[in-house]
């Protein structure tokens, strides 16, 4: 019988120890889907261990296939250049295959949704209710269109308006989609992050919350986001995704 590829996930990092620590709760709610699969995580910086450590960890054991899965919501600077790079440098003896980003995914806004309901909304406030789609950011247009998409899509879905804001490199900011969400005239707003752990920005996101009536928590080891993973890894795996550096 084939090995199934070893997963390996390749989270940014970050030294808020909060960040490593959701990120190995959400690897754990994966191998719990998919317990005959091999996990494993490495980081790009900040934190250990290192994406190019674990490489060198399997190569040594006899590992052969490797799927290489970004933990990242949209395909910005680090999956489209960093990611590539530090798989570049692997040894040659492993087929490493990189996997897609997890977003966009309706998996994903599921898990918008249940965190939003978790802070204490109802599906009945859908109605009434405003949210700013709080990412991140990033400087990439492909990344920020993708944002404006999913907030977009997602008004769709009942709320009475869905607003992008971003963190960082992008505008506007949480606090003033926030704000044009009042001006708006929607009785109650909500802040849904759309980042996967804790950390610097998703705390400025917080921040910039404070008007808001509702503050969600982020992604983080939700089950949607865990059986994102594993739909990524099984799309990769497939012999139509060409070998990183073939």
């Amino acid at each position: 019988m084939r090995t199934k590829p070893v997963l390996l996930v390749i989270a940014h990092g970050s030294r808020d120890p909060r960040h490593a620590a959701t990120v190995h709760a959400l690897v754990r709610r994966v191998r719990s889907l998919r317990p005959g699969l091999r996990v494993e995580t490495g980081f790009l910086d900040f934190n250990i261990p290192s994406v190019h450590g674990v490489l060198e960890s399997l190569a040594a054991e006899g590992v052969r296939d490797v799927v290489a899965l970004p933990l990242l919501l949209t395909r910005a600077f680090h999956a489209k250049a960093d990611i590539p790079a530090v798989l570049r440098d692997a040894p040659p003896q492993l087929r490493i295959r990189q996997a897609e980003v997890l977003g966009p995914s309706p998996l994903l806004v599921s898990a918008l949704e249940r965190r939003l309901y978790e802070a204490g909304l109802t599906p009945a406030d859908k109605a009434s209710t405003g949210v700013v789609l709080a990412s991140a950011g990033s400087s990439d247009p492909e990344a920020i269109a993708v944002i404006a998409d999913i907030a977009r899509e997602w008004r769709r879905t009942g709320w009475l308006a869905v607003r992008p804001a971003f963190a960082s490199a992008a505008l506007p900011r949480t606090e003033e989609a926030v704000r044009e969400l009042r001006e708006l005239g929607c009785a109650r707003v909500a802040v849904a992050p759309y980042v996967l752990a804790p950390g610097f920005l998703p705390d400025r996101i917080a921040r910039g919350a404070a008007e808001a009536d509702v503050l969600a928590e982020v992604l983080g080891p939700a089950p949607e986001v865990a059986r994102v993973l594993l739909e990524r890894y099984d799309a990769a795996r497939t012999p139509a995704l060409a070998a990183v550096g073939a």
